[in-house]
């Protein structure tokens, strides 16, 4: 196709032979051949090339697009090798979103543009099972991980936990609350299945504090259980870099205790050139 490109475009073996870098016999006998093969008549000849014969025509216009194509193809397929394109599937865990990720996600879209990043906000537990059954590229979640021996970790960011009271409450006008006020209190908590390790911390902190959490609703994410301390459902204790959610309701308070810091961590399974990608741009950006 590129040889009868060639002489179609300049209508002359010499010409065409010479910019293909060839002799102009073989590529005589190529397009002999091409006709041959196709059972038609592309040239019109006499001294010298006239012309393409309709079928010539139809040819030539294909051939440029079919070429066009593969060198399309072929570069598609370099860069989704080398993850300069693709669909990057990333979970996270909803306190992610006021933290690092933000910027990260930005920061990597202005520098890989034909990358498409499919964001899905879950649990640490169902980003676990999403890594496994492939679902998902890269989770944003909470260590300590069960089951979960086939992901690896690496650090993300870090945060620490306060207490979340709706600012209806008389407690949220105490300057020095501590978390032992909170012990009569109802609790909002999540699933301790959705996030075991993180929800252990928090029983820990509350029994530090000489009590044992009255839990009366759960709910499915952070923001979710914010959602419900802000109409007066309970207090709760959350991640404090969500503290301007639902500030105009709720009455976030600090927890004096060393137990309060936690990681969030990039969870993956196997990485793919894109993942790779999104990954050293994570690191480069500490």
């Amino acid at each position: 196709m590129e040889q009868f490109i060639a002489v179609a475009e300049e209508l002359h073996f010499h010409r065409a032979a010479k910019r293909l870098n060839m002799s102009q016999p073989p590529l005589t006998n190529a397009i002999l051949k091409l006709e041959k093969d196709l059972g038609v008549t592309l040239l019109e000849r006499g001294n010298r090339i006239l012309g393409l014969t309709l079928a010539g025509k139809v040819f030539f216009s294909e051939a440029c697009e079919t070429i066009r194509q593969a060198e399309k193809t072929i570069i598609s397929t370099r860069d989704v090798a080398e993850g300069r394109t693709g669909l990057l599937h990333l979970g996270y865990v909803g306190s992610a979103l006021y933290g690092r990720l933000p910027d990260i996600i930005r920061g990597f879209r202005e520098s890989h543009p034909q990358v498409r990043i499919e964001l899905r906000e879950d649990t640490t537990l169902a980003q676990v099972t999403a890594l496994q059954d492939g679902k998902l590229d890269i989770g944003v979640l909470l260590p300590p991980l069960e089951r979960a021996d086939s992901i690896n970790l690496i650090n993300f960011d870090n945060d620490r936990l306060c207490m979340a009271i709706p600012k209806a409450h008389p407690l949220s006008q105490c300057s020095e609350l501590t978390l032992a006020d909170l012990a009569n209190e109802p609790f909002i908590l999540w699933p301790m299945l959705e996030g075991r390790g993180f929800h252990l911390r928090v029983i820990r902190l509350c029994a530090k504090a000489g009590f044992v959490p009255m839990v009366t609703q759960e709910a499915h994410g952070m923001h979710a259980v914010l959602s419900l301390v802000s109409v007066g459902g309970g207090v709760s204790i959350v991640p404090q870099s969500m503290s301007n959610f639902c500030h105009e309701q709720i009455s976030y308070h600090p927890i004096s205790d060393p137990e309060i810091e936690f990681e969030l961590a990039i969870g993956y399974r196997h990485l793919s050139p894109l993942a790779r990608k999104f990954i050293h741009f994570i690191q480069e950006e500490r």
